[in-house]
């Protein structure tokens, strides 16, 4: 186990706009660095330019636009900071190039007696206590292994589906901010597709939309359910959604990605 994201956090620099830090090996997915984890460095240095009255996250629009790995610099700047919202925008740039951009939305809670929540966890999930560990079939990044706890999250289907359900766990979460934690572990499937894949197929995330559902989220022993559903993929591209739950099934966040293939 790596000491994780809490080490890398306390390595960085500190910059007057956001961080300078180190995106570890540890964390490399391919020639680039996991995109949750990327996005949630970009969080940080938000946060950090935000303030101590920051607000908290509600939404936020990432782009993964190039590789980054090894030294970058993630920097923020205020865009609008009104009575109950503050829009940040931030970008991780590494080698010169810039390798993400991200919007973030930061929102108090409002007074609306409008309630509805359509997220249900999925009916069937298996308990995060009794869940079976996935097996290590040495096709899995190996950010998954060095940084995370998996498990099967439901019954397998009689035939392949663009679904994947799974319980993910941070090795190392001491200290993070919930925010931070729900930004790296939200990403950490692959696509919803995959079952229906190639074996060995490459895939690239291209962009991913996030909505927080709560001010506070928090679960039991660090175990997160994760949700990535296939909703259409032709020519190279594909659409989905996805969710996120505590261990008590209530929804922290959904999402909706768009993802290359290289089949």
């Amino acid at each position: 186990m790596t000491n994780g994201f809490p080490a890398l956090l306390a390595a960085a620099t500190p910059l007057t706009d956001g961080l300078a830090a180190d995106l570890s090996r540890s964390w490399a997915q391919g020639r680039t660095t996991y995109g949750g984890a990327s996005a949630a460095l970009a969080l940080a240095a938000a946060q950090q330019v935000g303030g101590a009255g920051l607000p908290p996250l509600r939404s936020a629009t990432v782009s993964f636009v190039g590789p980054l790995a090894g030294p970058v610099e993630a920097r923020a700047r205020v865009l609008r900071q009104g009575r109950n919202a503050t829009w940040i925008h931030a970008e991780i740039v590494g080698e010169g190039s810039v390798g993400l951009t991200a919007s973030f939305v930061f929102m108090g809670e409002g007074g609306s007696g409008l309630e509805l929540t359509g997220c249900a966890a999925p009916a069937d999930r298996v308990p995060f206590d009794t869940a079976r560990p996935i097996p290590d079939t040495g096709h899995a990044p190996s950010f998954v292994a060095d940084n995370f706890a998996v498990c099967f999250a439901r019954p397998p289907a009689p035939k392949p589906e663009p679904e994947l359900s799974r319980w993910v766990r941070l090795n190392a979460r001491a200290g993070l901010d919930p925010m931070v934690e729900v930004m790296l572990v939200a990403d950490a499937l692959p696509p919803g597709v995959l079952p229906l894949m190639q074996p060995g197929a490459r895939v690239s995330s291209m962009t991913w939309q996030v909505n927080l559902l709560t001010s506070h989220p928090v679960t039991h022993d660090g175990w997160w359910l994760l949700r990535a559903e296939g909703d259409f993929a032709q020519h190279g591209c594909s659409s989905q959604r996805m969710g996120l739950w505590n261990a008590d099934g209530l929804p922290i966040a959904t999402g909706m990605q768009s993802i290359a293939i290289f089949d």
